[in-house]
């Protein structure tokens, strides 16, 4: 198994990858630091995305007893689409996987933040917001759901955001 370089700046593609490591190892029944038998299945790994995170990244969603539900998910924005405002329940870390998604949200200063291809983008719960696509060609983002099971991925109801 590879080492992470110690210099490596993308913490999201970091916990992305430990989350993803740590599943492989748990579901192969290998334990960690040892190589396979030679008779037992490789486990082999493809980076998906990666994306630049400058500041820390925290992921805690408390899903009480129902526990917590994650979802991977490709999404594209054709040109002059929108999410509409909607807030989650949990967080998200997604990565700009083609063109430039204009982000408006009260976290960032003056309100509205463009994310190109290679960023990431961290969302918080219970603050609304809305990604749009004001660019000529199509957004494509790889989004990570970390929500309460049986929540929704994204509130459209706005009286149920807490920001």
């Amino acid at each position: 198994m590879e080492r992470v370089p110690s210099d490596i700046r993308r913490p999201a593609a970091v916990v992305l990858a430990v989350v993803a490591a740590a599943t492989l190892t748990a579901c192969s029944g290998i334990t960690p630091g040892t190589a396979p038998a030679a008779d037992q299945p490789k486990i082999s790994a493809i980076d998906l995305a990666t994306g630049d995170q400058v500041e820390p990244v925290e992921v805690a969603v408390d899903g009480g007893a129902a526990g917590v539900g994650v979802t991977f998910r490709e999404i594209t924005i054709e040109p002059g689409a929108g999410t509409g405002e909607h807030c989650h329940y949990g967080q998200l870390i997604a990565v700009v996987q083609e063109g430039e998604l204009t982000h408006y949200s009260e976290t960032h200063p003056g309100g509205v933040r463009v994310y190109r291809a290679g960023e990431s983008i961290i969302e918080g719960a219970g603050y609304p917001h809305e990604g749009r696509n004001e660019g000529d060609s199509d957004v494509v983002l790889w989004v990570t759901y970390v929500i309460p099971d049986g929540k929704p991925l994204a509130e459209t109801d706005l009286a149920n955001c807490e920001g």
